[in-house]
């Protein structure tokens, strides 16, 4: 069983449970549980790694004069921003999957 999807933008698997919590077996619960403490442990160096881009991103902003590339530019910092923005809901969701450990 992997109820776990690769998503391109955030660069990771993320949960996708195709019924509800309770009606997996406790054995796969677990499985889930360990599964998803190992990819959250990635997600500090994933933010890291985004926020690198975006300062890459900014310090060509800096020095560009073009006003359409400064504009796709600032697109690129938001998109980074969006994704660090998404990685933190995750990383907090863990809360929740973890409340339901023992149950």
């Amino acid at each position: 069983m992997d109820i776990f999807q690769w998503n391109d933008r955030l660069r990771l698997h993320i949960p996708a449970l195709t019924k509800d919590w309770e009606r997996y077996s406790l054995d796969d619960r677990v499985a889930i549980i360990a599964r998803w403490e190992l990819i959250r442990g990635s997600i500090p160096d994933r933010v890291k790694e985004f926020e690198a881009a975006i300062n890459r991103i900014q310090a060509e902003l800096n020095e560009e004069d073009s006003f359409e590339r400064s504009c796709a530019l600032t697109y690129e910092i938001a998109d980074f921003a969006s994704r660090i923005n998404d990685l933190q809901i995750w990383y907090r969701r863990d809360q929740d999957v973890e409340s339901r450990r023992h149950t």
